[in-house]
């Protein structure tokens, strides 16, 4: 598992209510994924209803040479202000991954979310 991999993981409800098995991305640095048995993902939803035009979230187009990468079917959003912790074996699958210039899109919008 690397930084920049769109993934498949069971992904819980803020609520703690339950879960849904969903697109993420890997942000977590790679020195890390490789020696620690966690990752940290942000969320990729298809939902436009999500999108509010934040500085912390990134449209995926899929139509874009980058969007292609991801291996995602839809348009979506990545929303870096809803991180989570998984342990890697609950990653399902790896789908594509975000090239370079949209992982720099990611890291601006990580330090929108976390105030960096």
């Amino acid at each position: 598992m690397k930084r920049g991999d769109v993934v498949i993981v069971d992904f819980p409800y803020s609520d703690q209510t339950g879960s849904k098995v969903r697109p993420a991305l890997v942000v977590q640095a790679d020195s890390l994924n490789a020696r620690l048995d966690d990752t940290i993902l942000a969320l990729i939803t298809s939902s436009r209803r999500r999108m509010v035009g934040s500085n912390t979230q990134l449209l995926i187009d899929i139509s874009t040479a980058g969007g292609k990468l991801t291996g995602l079917r839809m348009n979506s959003v990545l929303l870096c202000e809803n991180l989570v912790t998984r342990e890697q074996s609950l990653i399902r699958a790896t789908l594509g991954r975000f090239p370079p210039p949209m992982m720099q899109q990611v890291d601006a919008c990580l330090m929108a979310a976390l105030g960096l």
